[in-house]
Order: structure tokens, then C-alpha cells, then sequence
């Protein structure tokens, strides 16, 4: 009886020569298992990419600051209720609560963007009416000039901070300051550029027009006061979950809001975000690891279909094999080995071939960051293509294993 070593080296040389012997067919045989590895592998690099770009493009954002923004719940929507947050509120709890590092005010007097213009060339873009406390919070710090300060804003000043993008987009960037841009019908003096920041979920973040808070509340009215958000820093080592609840009391006592209504504001993190963000992730991968599984199981039909053929044409291979005293277990090992092989043989191919998906995709769309493929998606999918390999090779080794000798010499 051979030892397992043993029996294992015979059988993988036996079904190389034969998977060698039938090239073209075996070639043919494993593209099913090819094409679902390879969706795999690309699906799983363009995710891990893209969580790692969008995860240090949070991190640039600064992963301890929190906003504080209005939040109107499904059945006050549907009422045509929408909450608000007010600059007393803004001045409320920055005067009341402990352990705030930085904390400013924000509005976007505009839910779509606008046109800023000079000379022949303009752009659409978001505009934004904080307070110079917003450069610290939000670490956005001028390439050239200076960002807003506290006198600009106490005199209302015509002044704008613009990004990158805007600059480039207006022609101005070689020499931006002291440039007059037309900001929806009204002249403003640019003062100040920010350094680019590149992109964060496929949005430009250099695409904006910065204003002071007040000088964007008298022009722009009720619109500056209709989406105001309250942004800060905590102190290091303060317990966030203390401030949130500090602030939570004053909003809600400020609101009179009774006992177990819910809150009409909410607070975002950057780790809020990379949590619905991993959610996100998992989900897509999930659904995509699915489909993908029924494409490896017609896959391994494929191969069972043509294992069983094999069987057919090679009957009389095995009936001379077991008149030499070959075991039924030993064709059995043979064959499985065989199914095994044409199933690995196939996942090496999907993780190549899905590897350079994944590289092409990432060349034709940046946004999903320098693509790469996990050691754990490699081993999962040689796993699984063994899995498939023995669990389709089975039937075609049983019948292979179960032919009588002396009529499968007499099979024509």
C-alpha cells in the first residue's frame, strides 16, 4: 500500500500528463473558475484601494474634529418641517462648554453651487461664511496671501479664501491676490489661496470661495442663516462622549424639547464616517462575493462535465491500470487530484488576471487610490477553487474508480 506521500506525488503526475495531454481542453475548462476568480480579486483591490485613499483623506481632515449640524427626523420631513441651527446657538456652547480645543461656525448660503467669475473666465462653486477660528478646525492653510481674520469679518469685509481649483479655474493662480472676483453679482477681493487637497469620495475639496460669516449673512440673508453648522476640536485627552452630552443638554434646553423627543440636532465624526464607510465596504463585498460564487459554481460544473468526459475517454487507461493493480482509491486520488489542479490552475490565472483589472481600472479612474490585493483574498481564493475542484471532482472520480476492470478493457 503506498504511504500518502507517496500516493499524492503519483497521482499530481499522473494528472499533470494528462491535464498537459489535453491542453486546449483543460485551458477551456478552467476559464469559469478563471473569470469568478478574477472579479474577486479586482472587486476586493479596487475596494482595499479606495478604503485606504478615502481613509487617509479623512485622516488629512483631521480625524478628531466633529460637526454639529441640524438633523429633522422622517415624520417632520414629510411634514415640510426642517430644523435649523442658529449663531446663538454657535455663541451658546462656545462659552459653556469645557474641554473645546478650536470651535467655529459655518454656513453654505446655498444648497447648489454658484458662478464666480473674472474677466472672460468663470466656474461654479461652493460658497462658505465662517469665522477665522474655521482655518484651525478644519486645517485648511493658504498657499498664498492669508485666510480670513477676526477684523474682516467684524467689518464685514468684501474678501474671499479661495481653493485650488477655483484659482485654476479662473486663470489666477500665478497671481491671485488683490484680484476682484464677481461672486454672484457681487465684487470681492481675493486675499488669500488654499493649498490643494485633492479629492475626497470623487468631490473636489479645492472648490471653494471662503467669505466672512458676516459679510455672508448681510449679503446673502436668510439663505446665510439656513445652513449653519457648528464645527470643533475637543482638547487632548478630554472625553468626547462628555461634550456631546454637555452640548446635547444646552441645544435640548434651548429647544424645550420634551422628554423623549428626539434630538433636532446630530454630531458627525471622521470615525462616524470610516464606520459607515467600512459598512459600506463590507456590504459591496458581500453581495459582489456572492454573484462571483455563483460564478465559481458554474465553474466547477464545467469541470465536473469535463471530468466526466475524461472518464469516458480514458476507460480503457483505467481498466489497464487497475489489471496492473491500481486500487479504486488510487483512481479516485487520481482524478479529484486532477479536478483539484484545473481548479487551482484556474484561480492563479483569475488572481493575475484580476490583479491587472484592478491596475487598469485604478489608471483610468484615480479615485480609487494604488489597488492592492490582500494575502488573505489570494489564500481565499485558492481555498475555495480547491473546495470547488474536490467537491465537482468527486462524482467524475467515483465513476472513474468504480469501473470493472475486464469491461473497461473491452470499452471501445
Amino acid at each position: 500500500m503506498l504511504n500518502p506521500m507517496k500516493l499524492l506525488f503519483e497521482t499530481s503526475s499522473a494528472a499533470v500528463k494528462a491535464i498537459h495531454s489535453h491542453g486546449l481542453r483543460s485551458g477551456l475548462t478552467t476559464i469559469g473558475i478563471a473569470v469568478g476568480v478574477a472579479a474577486v480579486i479586482a472587486i476586493i483591490a479596487i475596494l482595499e484601494g479606495t478604503s485606504a485613499s478615502i481613509k487617509g483623506e479623512l485622516a488629512d481632515l483631521g480625524s478628531d474634529m466633529v460637526t454639529l449640524k441640524p438633523f429633522t427626523n422622517t415624520n417632520d420631513t414629510m411634514l415640510g418641517v426642517t430644523n435649523k441651527l442658529s449663531y446663538n446657538d454657535y455663541t451658546l456652547l462656545k462659552g459653556k462648554v469645557s474641554g473645546v480645543k478650536d470651535m467655529t461656525v459655518s454656513t453654505t448660503p446655498f444648497s447648489l453651487n454658484r458662478s464666480v467669475s473674472i474677466g472672460q473666465f468663470s466656474t461654479v462653486t461652493q460658497i462658505i461664511g465662517t469665522e477665522s477660528s474655521y482655518q484651525n478646525v478644519i486645517n485648511v492653510y493658504p498657499q498664498a496671501g492669508r485666510f480670513i481674520s477676526p477684523s474682516d469679518d467684524k467689518r464685514r469685509r468684501r474678501v474671499a479664501f479661495i481653493g485650488a481649483s477655483v484659482a485654476r479655474q479662473l486663470q489666477i493662480q500665478d497671481e491671485p491676490i488683490g484680484k476682484f472676483i464677481s461672486l454672484g453679482g457681487d465684487w470681492f477681493k481675493v486675499i488669500g489661496v488654499a493649498e490643494k487637497r485633492g479629492s475626497l469620495f470623487g468631490f473636489d475639496q479645492d472648490n471653494y470661495v471662503v467669505t466672512p460669516f458676516s459679510t455672508a449673512k448681510s449679503l446673502f440673508g436668510e439663505n446665510a442663516t439656513s445652513n449653519i453648522e457648528i464645527k470643533f476640536n475637543p482638547e487632548k485627552g478630554s472625553d468626547l462622549a462628555v461634550i456631546k452630552q454637555k452640548m446635547t443638554r444646552l441645544l435640548r434646553q434651548r429647544y424645550n424639547l420634551a422628554d423623549g423627543a428626539p434630538n433636532n440636532f446630530e454630531f458627525t465624526t471622521a470615525e462616524k464616517t470610516k464606520a459607515q464607510f467600512d459598512n459600506i465596504i463590507n456590504s459591496v463585498t458581500l453581495v459582489a462575493g456572492c454573484v462571483v460564487g455563483v460564478s465559481l459554481l458554474v465553474g466547477g460544473i464545467g469541470i465536473m462535465n469535463i471530468m466526466l468526459v475524461s472518464v469516458t475517454e480514458r476507460t480503457r487507461e483505467i481498466g489497464i491500470q487497475k489489471a496492473l493493480g491500481a486500487t479504486p482509491n488510487y483512481i479516485l486520488s487520481q482524478f479529484i487530484t486532477e479536478a483539484v489542479l484545473l481548479s487551482l490552475l484556474g484561480g492563479v490565472v483569475g488572481v493575475a488576471l484580476g490583479y491587472a483589472c484592478a491596475l487598469f481600472a485604478s489608471l483610468l479612474v484615480p479615485s480609487f487610490g494604488d489597488v492592492a490585493v490582500p494575502f488573505w483574498a489570494i489564500l481565499l481564493s485558492f481555498g475555495f477553487t480547491t473546495f470547488i475542484g474536490i467537491i465537482f471532482g468527486i462524482a467524475p472520480a467515483l465513476k472513474a474508480s468504480a469501473l470493472n476492470p475486464i469491461d473497461a478493457l473491452r470499452f471501445e
